[in-house]
């Protein structure tokens, strides 16, 4: 990480007293609705669906909007959050309905589940008409007490070959080429084989013009790099976004054909990322697992990993400073 871009991220985040996990504010109590054996349904759950044997992620917040109306946010095993306009509760049994997001199908995706004390199970019928069996547990709120103590910078990348990573999803297209970590077209994902929890991620990167990848922190949360012009009105799922989640404040996108850099402080879920040397989030919180998560576990370390189903892209220096 360069002088420059160190500067910017703790200059923004001492702007805003956010500067150390110690400095969020303290969230509000959740209302209790509907309690069942001390459980309620406000809050977010991690989410696990079994999709013909097949374990996938997917996540729901629960929140309560004025005096009775529940609403929230999902997150599908595919595509990102979307908004949930109330959610149906009566006696430990919950459900909602959404429309389609990428699905190609006119049919909402329909959710029915049940609070128990151990957590929530029932089923999700999708727009294609498939019914899957899920359960849930309520997501860690992942606070720090103190500030993290940082360790030795890892280099993530040997600049010869894909020691220290797999592909997965699809047939390996990844090579190394000149130095250079190349994924020449759309194929397989690629993860380190080591895990982290609270880090400091230095990442250099390459895409050509229309191309789309992301950085999977911890595997679970997608920094989005994508070749979008630049706007005035940016959302997160344009470039430097966690996709579904968070904005950036800028489009500090260099364009297609030129090397960028993502500086990335993770800690918890507090997140910062600077981007070309603009601070572009400032040390918000991710509220769950995005599209593409390897898992939902939250509470457990997890890899980096590089999106290379979305056309070709490029990565060289990947420094990452874990906290020890």
């Amino acid at each position: 990480m360069n002088r420059k871009s160190i500067i910017a991220g703790f200059v923004c985040c001492m702007a805003l007293g956010l500067a150390t996990p110690s400095g969020v504010m303290a969230q509000v109590a959740p209302v209790q609705v509907g309690t069942v054996d001390g459980g309620s349904l406000i809050g977010r759950w991690d989410i696990k669906v079994n999709e013909n044997g097949t374990e996938k992620p997917s996540w729901l917040e629960v929140e309560l909007s004025g005096f009775h109306t529940l609403v929230g946010r999902f997150v599908s095993t595919g595509g990102s959050a979307r908004p949930i306009s109330k959610v149906n509760f009566d006696k430990g049994k919950f459900s909602f309905a959404i429309p389609p997001q990428w699905e190609s199908e006119n049919r909402d995706l329909v959710l029915e589940g049940t609070l128990t004390a151990a957590g929530i199970n029932g089923t999700i019928q999708t727009s294609g008409g498939q019914t899957f069996s899920f359960t849930g547990v309520q997501a860690p709120d992942l606070k720090r007490t103190s500030a993290p103590a940082w360790g030795k910078p890892i280099q993530l990348f040997n600049g010869k070959d894909l020691t220290g990573w797999k592909a997965v999803g699809a047939k390996n297209q990844w090579i190394v080429k000149d130095g250079v970590l190349t994924s020449p077209h759309s194929g397989a994902n690629l993860i380190s084989e080591k895990t982290f929890t609270d880090f400091k991620l230095h990442v250099q990167f390459r895409y050509k013009e229309g191309s789309n990848s992301g950085v999977y922190l911890r595997g679970r949360y997608e920094t989005q790099i994508i070749d979008n012009p630049k706007t005035d009105h940016p959302n997160s799922h344009l470039f430097g976004g966690i996709y579904g989640f968070l904005v950036p404040s800028e489009m500090a996108l260099l364009g297609p054909g030129q090397w960028q850099t993502y500086d990335i402080t993770l800690v918890g879920r507090m997140i910062t990322v600077v981007a070309n040397g603009k601070t572009i989030i400032c040390n918000q919180e991710i509220p769950g697992i995005t599209g593409g998560a390897l898992d939902s576990n939250e509470g457990e370390p997890g890899p980096i990993y590089f999106q290379g189903d979305h056309g070709p892209i490029e990565f060289r220096k990947i420094i990452i400073t874990p906290a020890k």
